[in-house]
C-alpha cells in the first residue's frame, strides 16, 4: 500500500498526479526487474541520505571529485558501488563520467543494477521534490513487500551501445518494446526517452510519473494546444532554468 497520498494538501492537485504519483510511490516497496523490495527501499533512504554526506560535500568542492577519496556516510543498508553511484547521482551529477561508469561496472555492479537504481533515485527525487514544492514533507518509504523479481531482460540485439554509458532499447530495431516505448518511431525515440530503456519496468515507472508532472510525447510537440496551467514556453523556460542549475545537459 502506499504511503503518499494528498488528502490534506494546502493547494488543489490534478486528479492525473494524485492518481499516479502513489502509485510509482508504492511500487518502490515492491519487487523490481533485477533488485529485491528491500534493495529498492534501501535505494530510496540512501538518495534521501546522500545530501547529508561529509565526502560528497568535499568532492563537490573539489576541482575533479575524482581526486577525492574516502568513505561515504551511508546507511549501512547497500554495499559500497551501489552507495557510489546513488551519491554521485545525487550531488554531483553532471561531472560523472565514462571511466567511472566503468570502474563501477567492471568492478561487479551489473548494467541492468545501474539502470535500476538510476530509475529509483530518479522517482525518489521526483516525488519528494513535487511533496516540497506543494508544502507537504516528502512521504514515508513504502515497506518492502514480498514476491518474486520480473528478471524482464531485452536481447543483446535489441540494445544500443554507442549513445550512452549504459545501453539503451534501439529504436532503429523492430520489436515490441520499441513499439511499447517509442509509438512514434524513430523521430519520438529522444535520448531521455531511451534512458532507462534497458530495463523496461524502470522506463514505465519513471515516465508514469514524467507524464503528469510534465506532459506526454504527444503534448510535448503539439503546439497548438495548452494541457496545462502555463503555456509550452513557460514550460521550457522552466525546464530550461532547472537544467541548467542542474548541469543537466542532455
Amino acid at each position: 500500500m502506499s504511503t503518499l497520498t494528498f488528502d490534506a494538501t494546502p493547494l488543489p492537485i490534478r486528479d492525473d498526479i494524485a492518481a499516479a504519483l502513489p502509485q510509482v510511490w508504492a511500487r518502490i516497496g515492491l519487487p523490481g526487474t533485477w533488485l529485491t523490495a528491500q534493495e529498492r527501499v534501501a535505494v530510496a533512504a540512501e538518495s534521501r541520505n546522500a545530501r547529508f554526506c561529509a565526502l560528497c560535500a568535499e568532492r563537490a568542492e573539489a576541482l575533479s571529485p575524482y581526486a577525492v577519496h574516502g568513505e561515504h556516510n551511508s546507511l549501512g543498508e547497500l554495499p559500497d558501488d551501489k552507495v557510489e553511484l546513488i551519491h554521485r547521482m545525487m550531488t554531483d551529477p553532471g561531472r560523472i563520467a565514462g571511466h567511472w561508469y566503468e570502474f563501477l561496472t567492471e568492478g561487479g555492479l551489473p548494467e541492468t543494477e545501474y539502470v535500476e537504481i538510476v530509475g529509483l533515485v530518479a522517482c525518489t527525487v521526483g516525488v519528494d521534490t513535487f511533496c516540497r514544492g506543494i508544502g507537504i514533507a516528502p512521504p514515508p518509504l513504502p515497506e518492502p513487500q514480498d514476491g518474486d523479481l520480473s528478471r524482464e531482460a531485452v536481447g543483446e540485439g535489441y540494445l544500443n551501445r554507442d549513445l550512452a554509458f549504459a545501453p539503451t532499447l534501439d529504436p532503429f530495431v523492430d520489436g515490441p518494446l520499441q513499439k511499447e516505448f517509442f509509438p512514434g518511431g524513430p523521430p519520438s525515440a529522444a535520448h531521455i526517452r531511451r534512458a532507462l530503456s534497458s530495463v523496461p519496468d524502470s522506463q514505465r515507472q519513471f515516465w508514469q510519473m514524467a507524464t503528469v508532472l510534465y506532459m506526454n510525447g504527444m503534448q510535448m510537440r503539439d503546439f497548438s494546444t495548452e494541457y496545462r496551467a502555463i503555456t509550452h514556453a513557460q514550460i521550457e523556460l522552466v525546464a530550461g532554468r532547472v537544467s541548467a542549475i542542474n548541469q543537466c545537459v542532455y
